[in-house]
């Protein structure tokens, strides 16, 4: 980390009370948590916000995962990729679905639907200017309400946000999320070494 945070035993009120779900969830606080704590008053701000987006979302944790690690492939944020990618396996059932999906998702056996959702998470991260009304509509030619296309485009530019924060803080990937597959832990790799 390139500023000084709060460390664990330093926490208090909120900041202990996040750090200590975290630890019970993960065995770990990650640095993504870490950074917000630059200034104190953030991480609580951040994780409620966090928080409420998720819970308001119209689509699955799946969806949320792969328009995830779409973003973070083109911010690029290696450490977003490999949390991602490392809980996109169960997600799509293997690492070679993971890595066919970092590769090239439109040819990575996916459906048509999630092809146009991760089309347009793309298009957000590489760069949200160019989105025009053909884009969403065909997101609703695959059948997406307007409030899903709300959501894929929340969850990109959140991505975008954080990821580029996480960066900009040098907080580093977590020795838990680097796969000991040489292959996939390259893959995953898209910006700053893990």
């Amino acid at each position: 980390m390139f500023l000084e945070t709060i460390e664990e035993e330093q926490a208090a009120g909120r900041v202990a009370e996040i750090y200590d779900k975290q630890k019970a969830q993960l065995g770990f606080v990650m640095e993504a948590a870490k950074c917000f704590t630059a200034r104190p008053d953030l991480l609580p701000i951040y994780t409620d916000f966090s928080d409420s987006i998720r819970a308001g979302f119209s689509l699955g944790v799946r969806e949320w995962r792969l328009i995830t690690l779409i973003a973070a492939k083109h911010i690029p944020s290696t450490y977003c990729s490999h949390v991602y990618g490392k809980q996109l396996i169960a997600d799509l059932g293997s690492k070679e679905a993971v890595l066919a999906v970092q590769r090239d998702f439109r040819t990575a056996g996916l459906s048509d639907r999630d092809v146009e959702m991760l089309a347009y998470a793309e298009t957000i991260a590489q760069d949200a200017s160019r989105i025009s009304q053909v884009d969403i509509d065909r997101l609703r030619g695959v059948g997406f309400s307007d409030r899903q296309i709300c959501d894929i485009a929340l969850c990109a530019a959140f991505r975008c946000f954080v990821s580029r924060f996480f960066d900009a803080m040098g907080a580093g990937t977590e020795t838990a999320f680097i796969d000991d597959d040489a292959e996939f832990r390259t893959t995953m790799s898209v910006g700053r070494s893990p």
